[in-house]
């Protein structure tokens, strides 16, 4: 130990503070993580994993672990069905098709219930020996000077206390975070006014009855009732037990509503079922108006938060452990420049806020207009011309969701930061790496380093040798992957590409325009 418990403090140890330390600790990091339940919620949240996620997985080396503890089958897919009216009504359409973003991903999506995963990040973190995990505390304050950090926790069902320092802190602690709310970072929201309910319930029949609609895991329905507000169902094993949203009466308690008559009301007739979980959240859209103030920075819902809309959380979540844990381990390192961890910041914040708007809010303003200006009852054709647009229309949600650090100020692209894009094979600084098969038959994506990586078609192996020379002189970790085909440069329409850690590209071209050490200096943040 140096004068610092850890290096990192990590203040929740819930899936994304598990894949945080996790990120860390494989690049060699010191991690605490302090997260107050010892045992693990079993509500079946943050289930929809997308190809991206399972990319981190696959770099974390819990991808098999994840897999194995699927529940649902292959069959089953991943895609979902939206309904109008009632689940079995006589309108319905498929949605949200991850499969059609599935070649510009090096894996498959996955699916299953969050405490299945986090005892699979849990399994994983204990075999990392830079990682320590304090199961049953609670942070109680944070502090922090030019130096480093200091959390004081306390025994969550006990009298012990503790203090904690590290050189870096960051509150993955859920969205009503203390280390947010103490660090002093202030949240926008979005609130919608909406009470939600969240039920688990189990039922044989509802499974039965949902046969014809072969391989789908969960169902959207747009009722006029609820003025663009979904009813949703997901399965969490098949043929056994669901989940369920739905907007409920603000005074709505557990004691004073018939659950059951909703769940039949939404389905379309009744059915058996077995209730086992009742909970409530408030629907709102929130985002951190910073993601770092000093040494501490946020993460995951402590940044920000909305509803289960589209399965954007978890993975929104992942994807800022992946992008910060590199940044920090650079930091620690002495490779990276004092404009490399602002850049977290500045690539995931706009992201996030593009989520909200352009997809999530669009979402529920979409439907409430459709469900406005159209009603079967009212105008048959033009509702049935209407549906059949929204049904045929592309997956729009899907592909339009390309999350892209465009403008950054650690890649070689002008624009800015959005959710929104379109998935590409070519290589684009700011972008997401598409997979690419190599010469020697490999996926790139096989060779990627855990430092930048550099592809380079045969032809550039001057300019290559100029990138690791460079790399060598400024101590930064850089792989080579020199290719003798073309293919693979003609798919990314370009014979040099600069890949950073977390497998989006910071630099590409036929050759060397800025000299190589102007090239690594940008992308690691220095001046």
């Amino acid at each position: 130990m140096t004068d610092h418990d850890a290096e990192v403090l990590i203040a929740g140890g819930g899936p994304v503070g598990l894949g945080l330390a996790i990120e860390l600790g494989q690049r060699g990091v010191r991690g605490t993580v302090v997260e107050r339940h010892e045992t693990l919620h079993r509500i079946p949240k943050g289930q929809n994993l997308t190809q991206r996620t399972v990319e981190h997985f696959h770099f974390w080396g819990v991808k098999d672990a994840v897999a194995a503890a699927r529940r649902i089958p292959k069959e089953f897919g991943i895609a979902g069905l939206t309904a109008y009216g009632t689940l079995l009504g006589d309108y319905s359409y498929d949605w949200f098709r991850r499969a059609a973003v599935r070649p510009f991903y090096f894996t498959d999506n996955d699916r299953l219930p969050q405490y299945d995963l986090e005892k699979a990040l849990r399994d994983r973190a204990a075999e990392i020996p830079e990682i320590e995990i304090l199961y049953g505390w609670t942070v109680d304050e944070i502090g922090q000077d030019e130096d480093g950090t200091t959390i004081r926790i306390s025994e969550t069902d006990g009298v012990e206390r503790r203090t904690l320092s590290g050189r870096w802190l960051v509150g993955c602690d859920g969205s009503r975070s203390v280390v947010r709310e103490q660090a002093g970072i202030a949240l926008d929201t979005d609130d919608h006014d909406k009470r939600m309910v969240l039920l688990v319930f189990r039922s044989t029949e509802l499974h039965e009855l949902l046969e014809r609609y072969p391989g789908k895991s969960y169902f959207n329905v747009v009722n006029p009732a609820y003025d663009g507000y979904w009813q949703f169902f997901g399965r969490v094993d098949p043929g056994k037990t669901w989940f369920f949203h739905c907007p409920v009466p603000a005074d709505t308690t557990k004691e004073n509503f018939d659950f059951e008559a909703l769940l039949h009301q939404a389905v379309g007739r009744p059915f058996e079922l077995t209730l086992e979980h009742v909970g409530f959240w408030d629907l709102r859209i929130a985002s951190a108006r910073a993601y770092r103030t000093g040494r501490v920075l946020i993460a995951g819902d402590a940044a920000h938060s909305h509803p289960p809309y589209g399965g954007f959380g978890i993975n929104t979540g992942f994807e800022d452990a992946a992008n910060l844990g590199w940044k920090l381990a650079a930091i620690q390192a002495g490779w990276g420049g004092p404009a490399l961890l602002d850049s977290y910041d500045g690539e995931r914040r706009p992201v996030f806020v593009s989520t909200g708007r352009d997809f999530i809010g669009r979402m529920i303003a979409d439907d409430k207009a459709f469900l406005e200006g159209f009603d079967p009852t009212r105008d048959k054709a033009a509702f049935e011309a209407e549906w059949a647009r929204r049904g045929s229309g592309g997956d729009d949600d899907v592909t339009g969701f390309e999350p892209n650090y465009e403008g950054s100020a650690v890649v070689f692209a002008d624009g800015a930061p959005s959710a929104r894009g379109r998935h590409r094979v070519e290589a684009r600084a700011g972008h997401h790496l598409a997979p690419q098969v190599l010469a020697s038959g490999e996926n790139i994506y096989e060779r990627l380093g855990p430092g930048f990586t550099l592809f380079a078609q045969s032809a550039a192996k001057v300019d290559a040798e100029a990138f690791r020379a460079a790399a060598t002189r400024a101590d930064i970790p850089l792989e080579i992957v020199l290719d003798d085909g073309e293919e693979a440069a003609a798919a990314y329409r370009a014979k040099l590409v600069l890949i950073r850690p977390d497998q989006f590209v910071a630099w590409e071209g036929d050759a060397v325009g800025p000299s190589p050490e102007k090239i690594l200096r940008r992308a690691t943040g220095w001046p």
